[in-house]
Order: C-alpha cells, then sequence, then structure tokens
C-alpha cells in the first residue's frame, strides 16, 4: 500500500474555462492554481484536490461511467447556503434532502451538465 491523500483530482471538459472557472468559485471559492490558454486548474480552500476545466467541445457534459462527483461539507447547517450558492452561480438544484437525520445532502447539476453532489456526513473520529 501507499499513503496517499485520497481521490483529489477530477478533469472535467467545458465549454468555457473561465465561465465554469467562475461557477465552482461562486459556490466553493475554489483559486486557481495555474491558467493557460482554455485550461484552469483550481483548488477548492484548505484542500488537496485539484479541478481542471478543459475547453473541450467533444466531450462536455458526458459522465460516461461516472455518475456524479462530491464535495463534503465541514457543517451541516451550511446545506442551506450550498443551495442558495448554486442556484445564484447558475445551476440547477436536482434533489435534496437527508441521507439519515443529521446528514443532509443535495445533487445539482453544473453549467456544463455535470452532476456533483455537496453533503455532510457525520466522522467516526
Amino acid at each position: 500500500m501507499i499513503p496517499t491523500y485520497g481521490l483529489t483530482h477530477i478533469g472535467l471538459a467545458v465549454r468555457d474555462a473561465d465561465r465554469s472557472f467562475r461557477f465552482y468559485e461562486r459556490v466553493l471559492g475554489v483559486r486557481a492554481m495555474y491558467r493557460e490558454p482554455g485550461m484552469i486548474q483550481a483548488q477548492t480552500p484548505g484542500s488537496h484536490d485539484v479541478i481542471v476545466f478543459e475547453e473541450d467541445g467533444r466531450k462536455i457534459g458526458k459522465m460516461q461511467g461516472v455518475t456524479h462527483f462530491g464535495f463534503r461539507l465541514k457543517d451541516p447547517k451550511d446545506i442551506e447556503r450550498a443551495v442558495e450558492a448554486v442556484r445564484d452561480a447558475g445551476g440547477e438544484i436536482l434533489e435534496s434532502g437527508e441521507f439519515v437525520p443529521g446528514e443532509p445532502y443535495l445533487f445539482a447539476r453544473d453549467l456544463d451538465g455535470y452532476r456533483i453532489e455537496i453533503w455532510y456526513e457525520k466522522s467516526e473520529a
């Protein structure tokens, strides 16, 4: 076994890298780590993740076996703020509720059609 930080990287084919970056910036506070024409690498604050927005018109919004990707909340009370942030950024809420009492979630669609999840899960630690 090799030690890692876990699953930390996703590349998304998008129509417009700047437009997609702004959506995730408004919803999750991502910051650009690297830019070049047609591509932006971003990271959510305080994490080791990387989201790459790559302009590629042939693959936009096609999950091809991936059903969704998610962002875990630090505080369950932030779920309503997440709903508002997704809507304010132009995304669509698909579903919301609680998996079990005290563990809220939402599924949303971003501007390129990707299905994202924002949820809270109690830690065993």
